[in-house]
């Protein structure tokens, strides 16, 4: 051990003259380790957020979807084909995307029809597993009619999001009429269409601007019904990797031609991914002047301890010791500070941060308020998850903020002359 870092330890210890800078240090060691473990918890819980909600993006929605410049494409099959061979592509299905009207008695509502092949969706998507009730398989023309309330209707299956079930008053086999706006021009001007469908199944996503707006039909039942043919509005697409779909949307744009275009998944959703993540980010900054607060702390205490100290500084350079060891004590008194602080921190964050959610319970139940209301923010548990990436951003920044706010103070010592120093003992 280097006498500079043993006279640094002693200078921790404090004496009875000198309990009041030994308070002050435990203090900013505290104001360390409180935003030190404030950020932990804070990135983690918002990481858990964006996380839940890129799950239900990419749950509902596919990774990339390619779409025909104008139009409708004809021959999808033929384009299936071609997509599913490029790199890293799963699976691929076709769809149909329409905005249509939804009337049950005297609700009515406005949607999105899609029409989807149950079969080749459930490889590309997870509604499938966001049933709640019903099956998506309910969409195909099958003797399912089990759910039918009349058998002598026999019409074609529909799937509805559980909040526009509910807007609606609907049930598994309700009857509900399906409107478009496009209709069949008559002597009287333009008629809408209109076709009964029966509720086949109902989802829950937990997203609610899905719950709310979504509505799905057989790709057939959809062709027919928008008079659409054999076509469909575009191609949904799976890949092995989510993070690497702009270069392949890239590629596929270069490939198609003008004709076509491919979007992905973050380009659809670029407005909310770069809202989490400014928030993120301005969240550690915010959260950072905790520990920059904090190191104000530290480096008064070494200004006090430089001022307490100044009888033993000048003693070690009348003994010999450069300014640059005395220079070295204090920054190393500063640094333990710090460091202690921020392994407090540490550890205490992803503590809390690890078992938040069962935190967060035992706080509502003891006090009887609801911290975290499932119902509002349409999550099935408190979402927290820890970065290892995050942590040792944090713990190196607070680190480094100690080390910055020992630097002046130390400079100061290592410039006192004993002379000066001793005029007065």
């Amino acid at each position: 051990m280097s006498y500079e870092l043993f006279i640094s330890l002693r200078y921790l210890k404090a004496k009875r003259r000198s309990a009041f800078i030994s308070i002050i240090t435990l203090i900013s060691t505290a104001g360390v380790a409180l935003g030190v473990m404030a950020l932990i918890i804070v990135l983690a819980v918002m990481t858990g957020f964006e996380m839940d909600l890129k799950e239900k993006i990419l749950g509902t929605n596919a990774h990339i979807v390619v779409l025909k410049n104008g139009g409708s494409i004809d021959d999808y099959p033929a384009l299936m084909e071609k997509l599913g061979k490029y790199e890293g592509v799963i699976a691929t299905t076709p769809f149909i995307y329409n905005q249509v009207m939804l009337a049950s008695g005297k609700n009515v509502s406005g949607v999105v029809l899609r029409g989807i092949d149950p079969e080749s969706d459930a490889k590309v998507t997870n509604l499938h597993k966001s049933m709640v009730a019903g099956k998506l398989s309910g969409l195909l023309p099958e003797p399912g009619s089990s759910y039918l309330k009349d058998s002598q209707l026999q019409l074609p299956g529909l799937v509805i999001g559980k909040e526009l079930a509910k807007s609606l008053n609907l049930f598994i086999g309700d009857r509900v009429n399906v409107v478009s706006p496009m209709g069949n021009i008559t002597p009287l001007g333009m008629v809408p269409k209109m076709k009964g469908f029966r509720v086949a199944g109902i989802f829950n996503t937990g997203m609610f601007e899905y719950d709310s707006t979504l509505a799905y039909v057989w790709i057939k039942d959809a062709q027919s019904f928008l008079g659409l043919g054999d076509a469909v509005t575009g191609i949904q697409l799976k890949v092995k990797d989510v993070y690497a779909t702009t270069a392949l949307s890239k590629k596929i744009n270069n490939e198609l031609g003008l004709s076509y275009h491919a979007r992905d998944w973050m380009q659809m959703n670029k407005n909310i991914l770069f809202a989490l993540k400014t928030e993120k980010v301005v969240m550690f900054i915010i959260l950072t002047l905790i520990v920059l607060v904090a190191a104000f702390g530290i480096a008064s205490t070494l200004f006090m301890l430089v001022m307490e100290k100044t009888k033993d500084i000048a003693i070690l350079k009348s003994m010999g010791a450069s300014a640059r060891s005395i220079m070295k004590i204090f920054i190393l008194e500063g640094m333990i500070i710090g460091f202690s602080g921020t392994t407090v921190g540490v550890l205490s964050g992803l503590l809390i941060a690890k078992n938040l959610e069962s935190i967060v319970g035992f706080v509502q139940k003891v006090t009887g308020f609801e911290l975290f209301s499932r119902d509002v923010y349409y999550l099935d548990r408190f979402p927290s998850h820890v970065v290892t990436a995050d942590v040792i951003t944090i713990s190196v920044t607070a680190v480094l903020i100690s080390f910055v706010a020992t630097l002046y103070p130390s400079w100061q010592a290592s410039r006192l002359l004993p002379s000066e120093a001793l005029r007065y003992e």
